[in-house]
Formats: structure tokens, C-alpha cells, sequence
């Protein structure tokens, strides 16, 4: 492997490969985003929320740490009510309902899966939230995105995009000043680990076979892209006790459903199970989960001066 992935330039994990353009990395990983809302209801938590919880009690069950890790990310934001919200690869729409609903934000979702976009509007406006909620289809690279907005979320997206410099350099300059992001990805512990494990038929299984795109890095290359955009980072949290207890729980409800897996997406749960259990594998020593929350702001979120 190459040194290339350290500058920003994202490679789709086979030697020697050129970046993937945009929208190539958006038809690879529509494979996997694209399937029946109903496979991933099928192992998720009642939001369709596929990234990690956050578990604050030993007694807490998926749904209710789903929803504080949804309360976490606000209060990272420092949302209060009333924000207007970007929300970049908004999955199955979990976070820009609630951020709609709980904090009356007004939210824009990006998504590249057109079933993806058609459920959200649909859940919004059963729940009354279609004026505080647009979803927009295609890659954020191309999508046109216009206004200003006080935070951006990025839940496990950005490992999907081919130039993550490029995609927080457009996030930055969508932010009004003092604006903030959170951005949430597994990554690799440490660059050596990286260079070891890359090429590693588990890790190829996940995102060639599953995602159909992803490149997971180490956090040194993200805190780097993320400074690289202009911003500066104001918290880090590891979160990775978390997200293997949430998988632990994905992988329970697909065992016990798999049937019904089956059904919607028939030689899905293998596969499917195959990457819960991998991902799993790694946590503490090849991988790790973090969150970074950065702000459009060189002396930080209160612009403290001496």
C-alpha cells in the first residue's frame, strides 16, 4: 500500500488502484444502502439507526441507546432548538427526524440512495415534519447545496466518499462562523495497522463485498483531513465499547430474524452476519470508533481571548 492514502487521496483498498470518482463510489456503495428498508429493520434498532449507540447503563436496550446517542450528538453541536442542520449521508433518516422532531431544526439531508430519500419524506411527512425536512439524492461531492447552516453531521459517511479533504473543505464553507461538525467513523488504531490489515480478506470483505465502497484510515488521517478544511478540533470521544456492544445487539436481532432476511434479500444474512462478526473481531486491536466535533473557528467555539 502505498503512502498516497496519508494526503487525502482515498483508495478503493486494492494495490495500485486509482481514486474512485464520486460518483463511482456512490454506485458502488448503493449495493449496499440500496437494499429493503425492511433487511435492516430486520437487525436495527426501531429508527433504522446504523451507526453506533451510546449505552449509558448496562441495562439501557438498543432503542434507548439509539436515542441517547442521538441526544449525545446535539449536545455536541450545542444545538437548543431551531438550527438549521446538515446532515450528510442521513442513512434511513434516523438523525434528521429526530433532530426535526426533538430540537425543531430545519435539516438537510444528503443522501446518494433514491429508496433511502423516498422513506424519509415519507416518515416526515407522516409526522408532520416535511416543512422542517429536505432530503436531497447524490453524492455531497456533486449535490448542489445551498444556504448557510450552524452544524453539519457526517455518522459514518465520510469512510464512502472518495476525497474526504474535498468534502469537509465544501462542509466548512457551508457553516456560518462559529458553526460546528461532528463526524463519527471506525477507523484503523494506527497507521502500521493499517498498512497490515488493509489488504486482509476480512477487512476486503467489508468494504468491497458490504459497503462496495469504503476506505477506513487511521484517526491521524481524519484529524488531519479535518484541519487541512479549516477546522479546528474541539472534542475527540472513543467510542468504541459502544459501537461493539450496539453490533452485539445487530447481530442478535439478525440471527433471531434471518429468516425474515432472507425473504426481503435471499444469501443476505450470511454475508450480513459474516461483517457484523468481523467488525466485531477487531475493536481494541486493529480498530477503533471515534467521534470528532470540530468548529468553523481558529480560536475554538467561544473564541476565548486573552
Amino acid at each position: 500500500m502505498t503512502e498516497a492514502i496519508l494526503d487525502g487521496t482515498i483508495r478503493s483498498g486494492r494495490e495500485g488502484d486509482l481514486a474512485l470518482a464520486p460518483e463511482q463510489a456512490r454506485q458502488s456503495t448503493n449495493q449496499h444502502y440500496e437494499l429493503p428498508p425492511e433487511v435492516f429493520q430486520a437487525f436495527l434498532d426501531e429508527r433504522i439507526k446504523y451507526s453506533s449507540a451510546l449505552y449509558r447503563s448496562p441495562t439501557d436496550t438498543l432503542e434507548e441507546a439509539q436515542t441517547a446517542k442521538l441526544h449525545f450528538v446535539a449536545d455536541r453541536l450545542g444545538l437548543t432548538g431551531g438550527e438549521c442542520l446538515l446532515d450528510i449521508g442521513c442513512g434511513w433518516g434516523s438523525l434528521t427526524l429526530f433532530m426535526a422532531q426533538e430540537y425543531g431544526c430545519e435539516v438537510t439531508g444528503i443522501t446518494p440512495s433514491a429508496p433511502q430519500a423516498e422513506y424519509i419524506r415519507e416518515k416526515a411527512a407522516k409526522a408532520g415534519l416535511t416543512p422542517l425536512v429536505d432530503i436531497r439524492v447524490g453524492s455531497f461531492s456533486d449535490v448542489a447545496v445551498d444556504g448557510r447552516y450552524d452544524a453539519a453531521t457526517m455518522l459514518g459517511s465520510i469512510i464512502h466518499m472518495p476525497d474526504r479533504v474535498a468534502v469537509l473543505r465544501k462542509t466548512f464553507q457551508l457553516l456560518n462562523r462559529q458553526g460546528r461538525l461532528y463526524l463519527s467513523e471506525s477507523c484503523f488504531r494506527n497507521t502500521e495497522t493499517y498498512r497490515e490489515f488493509v489488504q486482509r480478506p476480512g477487512t476486503r470483505h467489508v468494504t468491497e463485498t458490504i459497503f462496495g465502497f469504503a476506505d477506513m484510515v487511521p484517526l491521524s488521517t481524519l484529524a488531519e483531513a479535518v484541519e487541512s478544511a479549516g477546522f479546528s478540533l474541539t472534542a475527540l470521544d472513543d467510542l468504541t465499547a459502544h459501537y461493539h456492544r450496539t453490533i452485539e445487539e445487530w447481530e442478535a436481532r439478525a440471527l433471531a430474524n434471518r429468516e425474515r432476511i432472507e425473504e426481503v434479500a435471499p444469501g443476505m444474512s450470511e454475508p450480513l452476519l459474516r461483517y457484523l462478526r468481523t467488525a466485531n473481531a477487531g475493536w481494541g486491536y486493529t480498530s477503533k470508533h471515534y467521534a470528532l466535533t470540530a468548529s468553523k473557528s481558529r480560536l475554538g467555539p467561544k473564541e476565548v481571548r486573552a
